[in-house]
């Protein structure tokens, strides 16, 4: 393999023993992947900082005490707790966890990465752009900037997402390459109606049968609106990684790199959505009837600034039925520019609570998440049931709204007649 001077120093212990464990993570997985060569990254987003156990800990605990720099602008993904909120994952839950995921936020924050604390990070300033190549490792950041924003990162699991932010390189194969980026399956919806594909639950659905269908491959879709919102294509992102493994999909005339469809696809199976499809997939997203709610969850992946200004707007100064948990999960940095906005605060009157660092579908369970919980993320509503022992309610930001306020499942009619 043909190595830079830098990482056969690594590997020879010059920079130290924490520098050369993370040469041998990174040359190992180019090995595995039958790369010829590492190619330089410019940025990485962690998934190792979301604790699921004591290696976690020790791991980076060993990182720091053995010398370690990070080569590149690291950011972190969300945490189990909320350093902002200790109260809201509360310590009786779980006190192993709650404790071991504190303790390592913060040992990431002492080796020098950007704490963000977001599963979405292509939501702030300052970002990968087109063409850049990273490393990240949660799921639905892996997706969208791969499809979305045109960077390229394979999915990096823990801990190659930290021995590639710590070199600076990952391995040249996969989707860094233009060749793996070729879609291998064509989604058509053209023939839904296009008003339907313009609602926000669409995005949610089309992303949810377009992993089923896709397992690991890359699928281009064609139908979306050339003006589909950012939160739409979040919900794409998301939906298809969770429901199938998708780290890169197209959409013709939408991203960046499907200018047209022979741009992506040039041969392979093609699927043509259904309103069948879409409301198997309505149904695989809903695991409880419709009924009384006990909460209502939103923000997985962490909700942005245009939804933020359509939640307000459905509000439109009404509350939530009192005693019903409404829980919008955020990162601190949207939240901050919502609260410049006054959105934050017309939200909490309305009885919203905004937590931050955290996504609400991992257990241990965050505090008044119990029972029949409504949520518009079909992220949410892919884990949730497995994760928390909930029963969920899938419905469109607009159903969400009207359930909380009523306390019970709504259900919008123009939106199922027009469907």
């Amino acid at each position: 393999m043909d190595l830079p001077d830098r990482t056969r120093a690594q590997l020879a212990g010059e920079h130290g023993n924490a520098m050369q464990l993370a040469a041998r993570l990174v040359v190992k997985a180019a090995e595995i992947m039958g790369a010829e060569r590492l190619i330089p990254i410019s940025f990485a987003h962690l998934d190792a900082c979301f604790y699921t156990g004591q290696a976690h800990v020790d791991f980076v605990r060993y990182l720091l005490e053995n010398g370690a720099r990070l080569a590149v602008e690291t950011w972190t993904n969300n945490g189990v707790v909320s350093l902002a909120d200790a109260s809201l994952r509360p310590r009786a839950e779980d006190p192993e966890m709650v404790e071991g995921a504190a303790a390592l936020m913060h040992l990431y924050e002492q080796l020098g990465t950007r704490p963000t604390w977001t599963c979405a990070p292509y939501q702030l300033p300052g970002g990968p752009k087109l063409g850049d190549h990273i490393a990240v490792g949660e799921s639905n950041a892996v997706s969208y900037y791969n499809s979305v924003v045109g960077a390229r990162t394979n999915k990096y699991g823990d801990y190659l997402d930290v021995a590639c932010a710590l070199t600076g390189y990952a391995p040249d194969a996969g989707l860094h390459r233009d060749e793996g980026r070729r879609a291998e399956l064509h989604i058509d919806a053209t023939a839904l109606p296009e008003d339907w594909r313009r609602e926000d639950i669409f995005a949610h659905l089309i992303g949810h049968h377009a992993g089923r269908l896709a397992g690991r491959r890359v699928p281009v879709i064609s139908g979306l609106a050339p003006d589909t919102p950012h939160f739409a294509l979040k919900a794409i992102s998301s939906a298809a990684a969770s429901s199938g493994g998708v780290e890169l999909w197209h959409a013709v005339g939408v991203t960046p790199e499907a200018p047209e469809l022979g741009a992506v696809f040039r041969a392979g199976e093609t699927h043509r959505v259904t309103a069948d499809d879409l409301a198997q997939a309505h149904r695989d997203l809903s695991t409880a009837a419709d009924g009384p709610l006990d909460a209502v969850a939103l923000g997985t992946p962490h909700f942005g600034l245009g939804e933020f200004e359509a939640l307000v707007r459905l509000f439109d100064g009404r509350k939530v039925k009192a005693g019903l948990p409404m829980l919008v999960s955020t990162s601190r940095g949207v939240r901050e520019m919502a609260r410049a906005k006054g959105w934050i605060e017309a939200l909490e009157t309305s009885g919203v609570e905004v937590p931050v660092d955290v996504c609400t579908y991992h257990s241990p369970r965050v505090r008044g998440l119990k029972g029949r919980v409504m949520t518009n993320a079909a992220k949410w509503a892919y884990y949730a049931p497995g994760m928390l022992g909930v029963e969920v309610v899938f419905g469109s930001l607009k159903e969400c709204v009207e359930s909380a306020i009523r306390g019970a499942v709504w259900r919008d009619p123009a939106l199922w007649t027009n469907a």
